[in-house]
């Protein structure tokens, strides 16, 4: 139902239009300063929880932050409804309230050392995705209510088999193989979409491999480089990595495989110490960067489109151009829920999110979210500082290079800050493919946090034992 279709109903259920015109922007105009002040208050915790040692106070924090989200989402889905008078957006917003509940509770109820905080963020990042996405289509909001609510039930026992299988780290060339193979799959059943041939199709079910493999990468290189940072090793596996990056170079993935290749060098850093490498690494990217945008005419109009979309408004920058203007229209505050107009940006359900959240909730909203998104990475780094074994540090540590610079991609493409690469944000952006693998790391993450909360109890436990004796 339109804007006029549903200020019509509601002339007819309450009276006078003018009255109810008003006490509806009235809702609208208050909500998003409303939506700014509790997410401000949210990213604030994000930031503070751990000054101090309480833990009641922790506690609190975190069920403070659990309420802030709950607010929001029926704000939102208020806000959603009164545009519509939709009822369906109600039972969505049930639904979506029943999946969010759920997965707060039985985490916690399963794990008793599970990271408040990470599953906040998670659970946060899911909720903008729902109501964003529910905003611009209804249709790819079900599937990907769908999406998560699956992953979720099954990233439940994630933790689990990290905590008891203790020897992930002996199948290095098995991780290295099983990618090779699912990324070259596309070359047999794959499909092509906006230039890259990196979906595969099965009936009327799609996904990209190169999310999935992106976990069984940094399993691969950790677990190599675990053992050893000899040159010989190194080699090797620079080697196998570079076949991963240049088969999703071959689908014109060029996103993905900028991702692939900025996480092994990272990890390659971290583990050897060199820096040496690292430089050696960057000069190489860049030569290849250079020699993508000669091979690929996809490349050369989105770098065009970077350098000047107001040149090329009618064709290339388009989508740059459409995406600047929307978050520009939104300005610091937003436009409101409902009130802007994203479904003018091509794919904005997906790569172009951010432009959409910026126009209707505002740059303050959106910085807030950029700054949650910094906060998981933050919170990835000192589980990976705080790991004993080798290889989960590494693993720790290449997870959280892999989501940082996938937001970074994201909202740097969106905002002209770098040419658009076509990744997606992280559990906010529409697709399954992207929600399920991202909800598998957040799921890893939280693994490897308990799995080290778990070592420390036992350290702790050990001069007990031994005074026992």
């Amino acid at each position: 139902m339109d804007k006029a279709g549903a200020a019509l109903k509601l002339t007819e259920l309450f009276g006078e239009y003018d009255a109810v015109g008003v006490i509806h922007s009235i809702v609208v105009e208050l909500s998003k300063y409303i939506i700014i002040i509790l997410f401000a208050i949210y990213t604030w915790h994000c930031f503070t929880v751990f000054m101090g040692k309480n833990e009641e106070r922790k506690d609190v924090i975190y069920k403070r932050q659990n309420k802030i989200m709950f607010g929001i989402h029926f704000i939102c889905s208020l806000v959603l409804f009164l545009n519509s008078l939709d009822w369906t957006v109600i039972a969505f917003y049930l639904a979506q309230l029943a999946l969010l509940i759920f997965v707060n509770k039985a985490y916690l109820y399963v794990y008793r050392n599970a990271s408040k905080l990470v599953l906040n963020n998670m659970l946060m990042l899911l909720m903008i995705g729902f109501v964003m996405i529910g905003r611009i289509s209804q249709g790819y909001m079900v599937r990907q209510m769908i999406f998560a609510g699956i992953i979720c039930v099954l990233g439940l026992f994630i933790p689990l088999l990290i905590e008891k299988a203790a020897y992930f780290d002996q199948f290095g060339k098995v991780y290295a193989v099983l990618g090779i193979l699912l990324l070259a799959l596309v070359f047999v059943i794959g499909v092509e979409r906006n230039g890259s041939r990196n979906w595969i199709k099965i009936g009327s079910f799609a996904m990209q491999p190169s999310e999935f493999v992106k976990i069984l990468y940094v399993f691969f290189i950790a677990a190599f480089f675990s053992k050893s940072t000899s040159i010989k090793n190194v080699v090797k596996v620079g080697m196998i990595a570079a076949v991963h990056v240049l088969i999703l170079v071959a689908e014109k993935d060029l996103g993905a495989a900028l991702i692939y290749f900025i996480t092994f060098l990272a990890i390659l850093y971290v583990a050897s110490g060199r820096a040496a490498y690292l430089f050696l690494g960057l000069g190489a990217g860049s030569a290849a960067a250079v020699g993508a945008y000669y091979l690929f005419t996809h490349v050369q109009k989105r770098v065009i489109a970077w350098r000047d979309p107001w040149s090329t408004i009618d064709t290339a920058g388009y989508q740059v151009a459409q995406a600047l203007f929307a978050i520009g229209t939104g300005g610091w505050f937003g436009m409101g829920l409902g009130e802007g107009l994203p479904t003018k940006i091509p794919v904005a359900e997906s790569d172009f999110i951010f432009a959409a959240i910026s126009e209707e909730l505002g740059a303050f909203f959106a910085i807030c979210l950029i700054l949650v998104e910094i906060s998981c990475f933050i919170l990835f780094i000192n589980i990976a500082l705080r790991m004993t074994r080798r290889f989960y540090k590494l693993t720790a540590l290449g997870l959280a290079v892999e989501y940082i610079f996938q937001v970074f991609l994201t909202i740097g493409g969106v905002i002209k800050f770098i040419p658009s690469t076509g990744v997606t944000l992280p559990l906010v952006s529409y697709g399954g493919s992207s929600v399920l693998s991202t909800v598998i790391l957040f799921c890893i993450i939280q693994g490897l946090y308990i799995l080290n909360c778990r070592e420390v109890e036992e350290v702790e436990r050990q001069p007990k034992r031994q005074q026992r004796r």
